[in-house]
């Protein structure tokens, strides 16, 4: 695992940055250029793959985050699933062309293929297929024939969730989440988060499920910090002894909830984030959470289109990346 001195060394700041970037401590006045640096050297330190030797001048692929940088560096799944594709793009010798979403959408000529990450409105997805044939679509699942996409086994990460909170004598398991709008499709209908409906399905199955302790808004430290000091004031003694929480961020923001009102993690409350990004390893307690092979994503989606462009393939391929989960300091591990 990278160290704080690794990324500081990296990014070029101190290591007291680092740390306090990385907890999202709100206190700190840092430009978000630095706060980017940060995050993109511990993704990088992440990537342990060989590098190949490059081979200059194939063609150039876009990459359109369906995010504005900003929003990228508020939820690093999206930062870490750009960047490994990008590394794959640069390890095959492609140059690379990148968009976000508040950037007009102008597309070089020379472009042979996209590669499409978040969620995008049908709209959006429609500009792109205006432009080319060539799409493959990341983390968000494309019910088409004719064109490939690589997203996530939700069920199956959230179940794995589940069954651990129960094994471990869990029967009062709460859950923060973020609804289905905002930073990804503006003006998109507010709705469930396809975690969300996993949650309810798999506690319902085990015979756990409970409305209060379902708390949601959106996906960002603030707000995982705003809906579990909620919980601990709506709930008092009959707050959750365990907590999943819809990405990392969210757990960040409850975990800061939970200390500051003297409530101890793991002892009182295990919490389980999702996505297993840097941040994860580097506050305290250490998060546990849904391991998301963000590398694997971004090199699968390189891969299907190069051989799209390769083979000429007509049929699309739809890839299911499974999950694993990633035990740490805060989460109880033993069977009660």
């Amino acid at each position: 695992m990278a160290t704080i001195k690794d990324i500081a060394d990296l990014a070029g700041v101190s290591k007291t940055t680092v740390s306090r970037v990385l907890n999202f401590d709100q206190t700190l006045s840092v430009s978000d250029e630095t706060r980017k640096r940060i995050f993109e050297a511990a993704e990088k330190l992440e990537y342990t793959k060989y590098k190949r030797n490059r081979v200059i001048d194939k063609g150039k692929i876009a990459i359109v985050q369906w995010m504005t940088e900003k929003d990228e560096l508020d939820d690093v799944y999206y930062l870490s699933l750009r960047m490994s594709a990008e590394k794959k793009i640069l390890d095959e010798g492609y140059e690379i062309l990148r968009y976000f979403r508040n950037d007009e959408m102008l597309f070089d000529d020379d472009i042979i293929g996209i590669i499409s990450i978040g969620e995008c409105s049908p709209e959006q997805q429609q500009s792109l297929i205006d432009f080319t044939d060539n799409l493959v679509f990341v983390g968000m699942d494309i019910l088409s024939a004719k064109y490939d996409s690589v997203s996530l086994d939700f069920d199956q990460a959230v179940s794995s969730v589940v069954n651990f909170f129960v094994e471990t004598g869990h029967r009062n398991i709460g859950f923060i989440g973020g609804l289905d709008y905002g930073k990804t499709l503006p003006n998109h209908p507010i709705g469930k988060d396809t975690r969300t409906i996993a949650f309810e399905k798999y506690t319902r199955i085990k015979g756990v499920y409970n409305p209060e302790n379902v708390f949601q808004h959106s996906f960002d430290v603030e707000s995982g910090y705003e809906m579990m000091t909620k919980a601990i004031g709506k709930l008092a003694d009959n707050l959750p002894t365990a907590f999943f929480t819809a990405n990392d961020p969210l757990a960040v923001g409850a975990l800061r909830a939970l200390l500051e009102n003297g409530i101890k993690v793991p002892e009182r409350v295990s919490l389980i984030g999702f996505n297993d990004t840097s941040i994860a390893k580097h506050v305290f307690p250490t998060l546990s959470s849904v391991r998301i092979h963000t590398e694997i994503m971004g090199e699968v989606s390189v891969e299907l289109l190069l051989e799209r462009l390769e083979t000429e393939r007509q049929v699309a391929k739809k890839v299911i990346i499974a999950t694993e989960l990633s035990l740490r300091g805060s989460t109880d591990n033993e069977k009660k």
